[in-house]
């Protein structure tokens, strides 16, 4: 990926343990350093997208600490699909301060395209294309293979190794291939 790794890390989470009414995870550290993409992975239910969400600040924290450093954007495990939103593709992107010359062809053709009319993969891809182009020091994808097709996968890995040098990457996802193949990292949640 050509980029130079910080030794001040962008996110740094220190024994967290989070959930909503109780505790859902088992204590969880990490940090996420420029240059780096951080894949979590654990069973279904322990708890790996209420860490994204304490981390976004609508998960309730019950011990531990969380420092960000940095911008953060975050793309949800069920992308917000508004009703009637006559918003078009590249108007989304352009919102969002994202370039939309030399995009895949699989993008390019949804930039004319009303976002309400857009099926949930093709909406989640272009969301997900929002976020790695929006400049923000950390990407944070909970899910992103969700909804979408194998040619859209290899985009979103595509994307997510052409991260820009002052970037990283915290992703959130039940395809181990997907994780292997993209992240430079892997952090495992386990039940307590």
């Amino acid at each position: 990926m050509g980029m130079i790794v910080s030794l001040q890390p962008l996110l740094q989470v220190e024994n967290l343990i989070t959930g909503y009414q109780t505790p859902i995870t088992p204590p969880v550290s990490f940090n996420l350093y420029v240059g780096s993409i951080l894949g979590l992975c654990g069973a279904n239910g322990v708890g790996k997208s209420t860490v994204i969400r304490a981390i976004m600040g609508t998960a309730r924290i019950f011990s531990g600490v969380i420092r960000k450093n940095a911008h953060i954007v975050h793309q949800a495990q069920h992308p917000v699909q508004l009703k009637q939103m006559p918003i078009r593709g590249d108007e989304l992107l352009r919102l969002c301060g994202v370039k939309t010359d030399n995009l895949p062809q699989r993008l390019q053709i949804l930039l004319p395209q009303r976002l309400d009319k857009l099926s949930g993969g093709q909406l989640q891809l272009l969301q997900i294309w929002a976020c790695l182009g929006s400049g923000a020091d950390i990407i944070i994808l909970d899910e992103p293979t969700n909804n979408l097709d194998p040619e859209s996968i290899t985009i979103v890995h595509e994307g997510l190794q052409q991260l820009q040098p002052h970037q990283a990457a915290l992703l959130v996802s039940h395809e181990a291939t997907f994780i292997q193949q993209t992240c430079t990292r892997v952090q495992e949640i386990t039940h307590v």
